[in-house]
């Protein structure tokens, strides 16, 4: 990838201050939920589960929390209900965006979600509109003032790492969906100790914008991740040499 991928440094930036309250714990309940009442709540048959337990355990969530989590997603403790959602839209020069969300009323979410695009900027766009710019990868976030890309990729290669790239003094690892949670355990395994793991999706291009119009994009996003039913977006701008 070219350019410097602003929403991606910005993104694990927030993530870190999010975790301190809390946020990204609640929304990995959701998601741990989720995927235990969908395939159940054994890991080792559930890979939508596996995937999640391990971007939990990542984010130091206590044991208990994810057992709690799957056991009201089993039906064994009593919890809210969510469903999932995925917004397609556009942004501030044309860039799209992708919004997934559990909720519990839908009706609610989907007006939020309709009201914060048009105030700043942005509009739904039509079922698949957007989707098809899309892929399923797995990624993995290092302290660049920590380590070296070379040890990453030394530490990670065999084991299925993909590609590495520094931005703002983070390395971020790519893998194939599959292998993120492997190449992370070699990497922890060489001494090299990740900050967080996940499989996410990617654009398979980007839209270069400028300064101004980056901004414009940049508090659209972190609006739309404010809210308490989003559990992820993903975008495909960067920001454009000047």
């Amino acid at each position: 990838m070219s350019g410097h991928n602003k929403w991606s440094s910005i993104k694990h930036k927030k993530s870190k201050a999010d975790a301190a309250r809390g946020k990204i714990f609640s929304r990995l309940v959701k998601e741990i939920a989720v995927a235990a009442r969908e395939g159940g709540g054994d890991v080792e048959t559930n890979s939508r589960l596996r995937v999640a337990v391990e971007t939990a355990k990542s984010h130091n969530m206590p044991s208990d929390n994810i057992d709690r989590a799957i056991k009201r997603g089993t039906g064994d403790l009593e919890g809210v209900n969510y469903e999932e959602m995925t917004y397609e839209a556009y942004g501030p020069g044309g860039i799209a965006i992708m919004i997934e969300v559990l909720t519990d009323n839908k009706n609610r979410t989907a007006a939020e979600i309709r009201n914060l695009l048009s105030k700043h900027g942005g509009h739904l766009g039509s079922r698949n509109s957007v989707a098809y710019m899309f892929s399923r990868v797995g990624k993995i976030t290092i302290d660049g003032a920590s380590y070296s890309e070379d040890q990453v990729l030394e530490a990670g290669l065999e084991a299925g790492l993909e590609d590495v790239q520094k931005i703002d003094n983070i390395i971020i690892a790519s893998t194939a969906p599959s292998d993120v949670f492997d190449v992370k355990n070699a990497l922890v395994e060489m001494g090299v100790i990740p900050e967080s793991a996940e499989v996410t999706k990617e654009p398979e291009n980007y839209i270069g914008l400028g300064s101004r119009e980056a901004e414009k994009a940049v508090a659209l996003l972190e609006i739309l991740e404010d809210s308490d039913d989003v559990q992820a977006i993903h975008t495909n701008f960067e920001l454009q040499e000047e």
